[in-house]
């Protein structure tokens, strides 16, 4: 199995001192969530924007038109293990979803900071992943919903925790504690 692009998240043991440094309190602001306030897909190079950049970048043998959208190619989905040749099949998750960002504290950011956010291609925030799987994950936390493929646990455990550390996002209780079981077994 080949490597995918997300960029690697940090180490177990520096996922373990991440998460004891996060803040645990409760999710607030759920009311006022609008996705239009993380501005996202903006231009990244020439035509290409967030999305097609990272279909590029996690696909297979991805060719594109003149206007950068992929026309063809193969995307392997990390979270369930299935794999998709139309582009059409695939949407880019926000690994920490927006909505949940903004009820861990980005509600209280410039939208300049929620446009980096939302279109983060550093951390491990941005990954290729088949579409029905995306929606069926919403805006849940790893208490509420984690990848079928427990081969990919460790991985999205330590990613999550990675994204919420660098923003310095909130987690609530039951986050925090699903957190520390799926890091405790990696």
């Amino acid at each position: 199995l080949e490597i995918r692009a997300l960029p690697t998240p940090v180490s177990v043991a520096t996922a373990k001192t991440y998460l004891a440094g996060l803040t645990v309190k409760a999710e607030a602001n759920a009311d006022t969530y609008d996705r239009d306030l993380f501005p996202h897909w903006i231009t990244i190079s020439g035509a290409c924007n967030t999305r097609e950049t990272v279909l590029k970048r996690d696909g297979t043998n991805v060719v594109t038109s003149s206007s950068c959208a992929a026309t063809s190619g193969s995307w392997y989905s990390e979270y369930e293990g299935g794999t998709q040749t139309s582009a059409s099949n695939i949407q880019i998750d926000h690994l920490i979803p927006l909505a949940e960002a903004w009820r861990s504290g980005a509600s209280a950011w410039t939208t300049a900071k929620r446009q980096a956010f939302a279109n983060d291609l550093t951390r491990p925030q941005l990954i290729a992943v088949t579409g029905s799987v995306n929606q069926a994950k919403s805006d849940s936390d790893p208490a509420k919903w984690m990848p079928s493929r427990t081969a990919y646990h460790c991985t999205y455990i330590r990613a999550w925790i990675t994204v919420k550390y660098y923003y310095a996002l909130s987690v609530d209780q039951a986050e925090y504690n699903a957190l520390s079981k799926y890091l405790n077994a990696c």
